[in-house]
Formats: structure tokens, sequence, C-alpha cells
């Protein structure tokens, strides 16, 4: 048995306290915050719900999985549905869209609507769900940085297929050529935004993202987003991991290159590994400022992070579904504004997730609870009181126009959150939500490893690291980390 120290109850974290005790390891995860989740916390205000951070849903046996390791029945601690319905898309020309959970009707919608060939985009739909299998096997499973991952029959599949990966493509000029209508692009272009980055920069490669979606399915679990990291805090738990909530670390200490142990506001802990599932950056910057940091991973450009308006409304509205999007009409002009001059454009995308469309207990009857997201710059030192103030004037009128209706006299509840506030409280350099952005073709590679040999006995897990952010990708970067570790 092994003493393992975890800084954060992040995904990552959490994946990685049970994995390391189902190992029969004994693990104290040390948090900050009074709650565990990191991105996956909740604001309450006057009788609404909304979860703070991620609200998509994707490939839940990756947390069920996580039970079934540790002996016990996933349904017995939390349940979810899969969704008959992914999106609904509107555009200002009037134009909308609805896909749906089945493949066929979202092709047949598309067609519908768009004037696409159905067949083409079922079959780009088929062969997005190949690709994925083959880089998942490869990359998203596995540690870049260990020899094995180039060398076996995985790594050989791959290299047969490198042809069809996309590597030597944008996203933006991959569906450009396969779609006529560029309201087709923009919509399957909007996946790059799932890991913080720019469709016209970030490689084809992960045109694979809607695959998550459309192949397998968008899902909601019972309670809202927040159910997750409560049921995994719950699972740990019974398996004996330790947590010490409240209490922020505030060094990784170690010896001849080698991590020792930790330091809090309470005391020093002596561990045989560490694993961080804090931001690169400030591991690095605050807790690790006797050793070397690897500055070229560092300095890469940070993903988008987000504004974010949580507003309670009134009334429902029919037209809205769980999940809805309405697009700027100049796309590449909003990114290159988030990219290139670190602000934002007037007519931003928005994104609109309404859980209580499901989940009815996050809003007082009659009434909707609105989660609204802009993609916007990491904090570089922007005016951000009067961004979100010139970015509320802003999306209170394209949605009143979009859905014809005076949207500010209806709202009767409010909060937000914006770069600032993201890294205040998750501690994300620059409010980044996915750490580093993917946009050029060695962005996988770009990534902080999971495991660095010049400092032994600590591993890294979370969205800042490999294989990247978002729930399901922070719960595989905690497998690779235990798959390391029990290789020592």
């Amino acid at each position: 048995m092994s003493k393992i120290g975890i800084v954060g109850s992040g995904m990552g974290g959490l994946g990685l306290a049970i994995r390391s005790a189902v190992a029969g390891h004994e693990v104290t995860v040390f948090e900050a915050n009074p709650y565990v989740g990191g991105k996956l916390a909740q604001i309450e205000k006057d009788g609404f719900r909304f979860d703070a951070g991620p609200s998509l849903f994707t490939m839940p046996h990756l947390v069920d999985e996580l039970f079934t390791l540790g002996g016990k029945n996933p349904r017995d601690y939390f349940s979810y549905e899969r969704l008959p319905e992914i999106c609904r898309y509107f555009w200002e020309d009037g134009t909308r869209l609805q896909t749906n959970a089945e493949p066929a009707e979202t092709a047949a919608a598309i067609a519908s609507e768009l004037g696409e060939s159905a067949e083409n985009v079922s079959a780009f739909l088929r062969e997005i769900g190949e690709n994925y299998h083959i880089i998942s096997e490869l990359f998203l499973d596995n540690s870049l940085h260990s020899l094995s991952t180039w060398t076996g029959s995985k790594a050989l599949k791959g290299y047969a297929n490198l042809h069809r990966l996309g590597l030597f493509s944008t996203m933006h000029r991959s569906h450009e050529k396969r779609f006529k209508n560029p309201k087709t692009v923009q919509l399957f272009d909007r996946y790059a935004t799932y890991n913080g980055s720019d469709p016209y920069q970030t490689p084809a490669t992960l045109s694979i993202i809607p695959h998550l979606e459309y192949n397998i399915g968008a899902f909601f679990p019972k309670g809202g987003i927040i159910s997750i990291p409560r049921a995994l805090h719950k699972l740990a738990t019974e398996l004996g991991v330790q947590f010490q909530l409240e209490e922020k670390v505030s060094q990784i200490t170690t010896s001849n290159n080698t991590a020792t142990g930790l330091v809090t506001d309470k005391g020093s802990y002596s561990f045989d590994y560490i694993a961080s599932n804090a931001d690169i950056r400030p591991s690095y910057e605050k807790l690790l400022t006797q050793e070397p940091a690897p500055k070229k991973l560092l300095n890469q450009p940070k993903s988008s992070s987000g504004i974010i308006f949580y507003w309670g409304m009134d009334r429902s509205f029919d037209e809205l579904g769980v999940h809805n999007i309405f697009f700027s009409d100049d796309y590449q002009g909003e990114f290159k504004a988030i990219f290139e001059d670190k602000t934002i454009n007037d007519d931003p995308t928005i994104y609109l997730h309404i859980s209580s469309k499901v989940e009815k207990g996050d809003a007082p009857v009659g009434g909707e609870n609105w989660f609204i997201l802009m993609n916007v710059p990491a904090n570089e030192g922007q005016d951000w009181d009067a961004v979100v103030a010139k970015m509320r004037k802003n999306v209170m009128a394209k949605l009143s126009r979009n859905l014809g209706v005076d949207i500010e006299k209806h709202l009767v509840a409010e909060d937000y959150l914006d770069p600032r506030r993201i890294e205040e409280r998750t501690s994300s350099s620059g409010g980044a939500l996915y750490g580093n952005a993917s946009n050029n073709r060695f962005a996988a590679f770009l990534r902080h490893p999971n495991y660095r040999k010049a400092i032994k006995n600590l591993y890294w897990v979370g969205g800042s690291v490999h294989p990247g952010g978002g729930i399901p990708l922070c719960l595989s970067s905690a497998k690779i980390a235990a798959k390391l570790m029990s290789e020592k």
C-alpha cells in the first residue's frame, strides 16, 4: 500500500482517487473549496438552480466504470437519460434546425433545412465515428510519452490510417470541402469550441468531436451535472478516500527531483506519490517554485474562457430545448477577435442551456433557468467590467430579436461568471476553460504529460494536461495516470 496525496477534487482528481483506492492505496484529496468537483459547481439564486460549469454530459460509461471498479452499481448512486434531441440551432435569417439523437434523423433534418445530401451527412457521421475509434485507442486512452504507446498494435493501426485523420488540414477547411451550405459548415465547426479552440486553425482531426453526440448521445444526469461529482465523492468516501475540504495546498515538496509531500495552511504531509489536478501554470508557479518549470509548455496559447450569464426567467419558451445555439453572422470574425485581438465580437455565438426542461425543480413553476455561455479570450487584463456590461446588452438584444420577445421583461434572477471569477474559483490560468488551445497540428503533443521524469513520483490529471478538457477527457487523464502509477 502506498500513500497518495491529490491536489484538487475536479473530475481528474476524483477519478484518480477512486482508481487508487480500488488498487489498495491510502488516498487523501486536498481541496481549497468547501465542495468537490472543481468547475462542476452550482449556483443557486432566488429559487433557481444552475450548473455553474459544464452543461453537456457525454460518454457516461466513463463515470459508470468507476463505480463498477469499486464493486458498486452505478444506478445506486446516480442515473441519467439519453436526450431524444441534441440541440436546436438559430440563425439571424430565421433558419432553424433541430438535431436529434438518431443520426438518420439528424441527417434528414440537415437535408431538409440546409439543403445538404442526407447520404453525405450520414456518411460523414459514420466516418468521424470510425476516426474517433482509431484516435481514441492511440491518443486518448494512453500516455503520448510512453514508448509502448507508439510501438503496439493500436499504434500500427493508427499509422495505417494517418491519411484520413486530417492532420494537415483545418477543421473549417475540411468541413468547407465536405458540405455546400455555409450553415452546415458552421454547425460542425462549432465543435472546436469543445476544447476552447478556433476551427479556422485547429486541425481537422478534431472533427471527430461531434461523434460523441451524434453517434453515442447527449445525456442528462438526474439532479443536473452537479450530481456527478457528488456521486463520485460518495463512492470515493466509501472506498476510504479522505477529503480535506477548505484546505488549500501551498506547496508540493520535493527532494532530489522527487515529489515527497504537500504543505497546506494546516500542516505538512508526507506521501509516496503526489498527483496535481490543478492547472499546470499555478501548479508550477505557486506549488513547485523550487523546481524548474517546462516554460515551452506553460507559454503555449491558452484556450478560450467564457462569460456565463445565469438568468432566471419567469416564463417558459416552447421554441427552446435543453441545448440551444444562436449563431453569429461573422463566425470567422468571432474567432479572430478571441484568439488574435483578445477581445469579443459585438455579435457572439450564444450557447443557451436550460436544465429545467428536464429537471423541473431547477426553476420555479412556469419559469426556466437559462445558462448562457459566450466564448471569450482568457484573462490578460482586459476591462472585464465593461466587457460584461456590453455583452449583457448585446446578448439581451440578440435573444430578444431571435425569439420575438423582450427578454429583459421576464428576467427575475441573475448572476454571472467571467474569466476573472473563473480563475479565482478554479485556479485555472487566466480562466482558460481547457488549458492550452489546440490551434495547431501538434497541439496534442504540446499538452503537459501525465508524468514527467523531471519530477519523479508526481502525476498530473485534469483539463490542462493530456488528453484535454471536459468531463470525459479529465476522467481519461485519471485512467492514464493510474496506469502509469501502477507501472512504477
